[in-house]
């Protein structure tokens, strides 16, 4: 496996320039990550399969989701591409490398625990300015055009937004340097979650029923459909910011109502059934 992909990188780094792996190769790449994992979820939206793990019943019309589409279009081609070009060199004088030999796993591991800790960070608190009223109004509204989320609307944003907050995703790398193995891995990881956390279900296999901290759809969700100034859940990958910060206090009273609901109504049942026993055997009685 190892000597794969080490050949792989040989012939990439062999047919093409520093210059176009770290822009174009970089852009192509998120560009596949992003619609290969976030188009299953608009179709399951549209198909309603799987319906019994959608975290809201309001489903997007075909005409929303055909807008959200022609609006990533636009932004990818027209904010992202350039940042990824302006960006290369403050990458390359940081010490982006791209040659063999490829660094450790430990290594791309170490450097993106680090990525995601401090993207959480900065993500937080520019997410939670972005919640005031003359920012959100002007700006952070466009992303929440859509209180039903769905996996493609995670980069569906004003392009101040996406250069403001694009600068947590990015600041890390800048930061370490790293090798453009490493920038790719990060950047798939991030692209996954961040479609994952809008994909609006919940199935028993989401990484939030496995991993600690970890927010998932369901906490992202109840942050789109509740009203800007009382949202909450700011946090990007790991809740721990909102919980340090405590503007996770609504969410949490809503999961903690549900529950005491749920209890009480399986309890309801269970009296109801034991009443029926009861009454059952009551005429089995008086019947002999």
């Amino acid at each position: 496996m190892a000597s794969l992909v080490q050949s792989s990188w040989q012939f990439l780094i062999t047919h093409f320039s520093e210059f176009q792996l770290a822009c174009l190769g970089t852009f192509f790449l998120h560009e596949g990550v992003f619609f290969l994992s976030g188009l299953p979820y608009m179709m399951l939206e549209r198909s309603r399969w799987l319906s019994k793990y959608k975290i809201q019943e309001k489903n997007n019309s075909p005409a929303a989701q055909k807008k959200c589409i022609s609006g990533l279009i636009l932004y990818h081609f027209g904010v992202n591409l350039p940042v990824m070009i302006i960006s290369y060199p403050l990458l390359k004088r940081m010490g982006m490398q791209i040659s063999l030999p490829l660094p450790s796993w430990k290594i791309i591991l170490t450097q993106i625990i680090f990525y995601f800790i401090l993207e959480d960070f900065v993500f937080y608190w520019g997410h939670r300015i972005l919640h005031t009223k003359w920012l959100y109004t002007n700006v952070h509204s466009v992303h929440h055009e859509y209180a039903t989320p769905f996996g493609l609307t995670s980069e569906y944003a004003h392009p101040a937004e996406i250069l403001f907050l694009g600068f947590a995703t990015i600041i890390g790398p800048v930061l370490t340097g790293p090798h453009l193995m490493t920038l790719w891995t990060w950047m798939t990881l991030r692209v996954l979650e961040t479609v994952e956390v809008h994909c609006g279900y919940h199935f028993p296999w989401s990484l939030s029923n496995f991993i600690p901290l970890y927010g998932g759809a369901d906490f992202h969700d109840y942050h789109h459909r509740m009203l800007y100034t009382k949202s909450g859940n700011y946090s990007s990958t790991f809740t721990y910011m909102d919980w340090i910060f405590g503007t996770d206090t609504g969410y949490k009273n809503l999961k903690a109502s549900k529950k005491a609901g749920a209890e009480s109504s399986s309890h309801q049942k269970k009296q109801h059934s034991g009443t029926n026993v009861l009454g059952s055997m009551q005429k089995v009685l008086i019947s002999n």
